[in-house]
């Protein structure tokens, strides 16, 4: 005869289930994506559009990246009203928080794009035929 998840759920000692319903609350809390988060936070497609100054189908486009700019994703956070925190963790160290890195790479991002137009406009143009 099998037993339901809330029998073997009530046959455990009580700090064990305790650990088991903390651990599952855990699961339900994290996303899986920024749709989803957006979903979470109460915004919809059109509101996250109007924050970062876009139109709703680059929300949607935004939502639907597996690779971005960390200002896009930082930027994406902001508009749903969060904050994004990047942490490394590396073996037998603290993890490691790293400050300012969405704006570092907005900057060489601007620096790069300044560099290009200015190569483009420095180059002389072929004379026609």
């Amino acid at each position: 005869m099998s037993r339901s998840l809330d029998d073997v759920l009530a046959s455990l000692p009580e700090e064990r289930r305790q650990r088991v319903e903390a651990r599952a609350q855990e699961l339900m809390d994290e996303v899986e994506s920024l749709g989803k988060l957006r979903r979470v936070a109460g915004k919809a497609q059109v509101d996250i559009a109007s924050a970062l100054k876009v139109k709703q189908p680059s929300v949607s486009k935004i939502e639907k990246q597996t690779d971005m700019y960390l200002s896009t994703l930082r930027s994406y956070i902001e508009a749903v009203g969060g904050q994004l925190e990047l942490v490394v963790r590396l073996p037998s160290h603290a993890p490691l928080r790293l400050q300012r890195l969405g704006d570092l790479a907005l900057d060489g991002a601007a620096s790069r794009t300044r560099k290009i137009t200015a190569k483009r406009r420095a180059k002389p143009k072929a004379p026609p035929g």
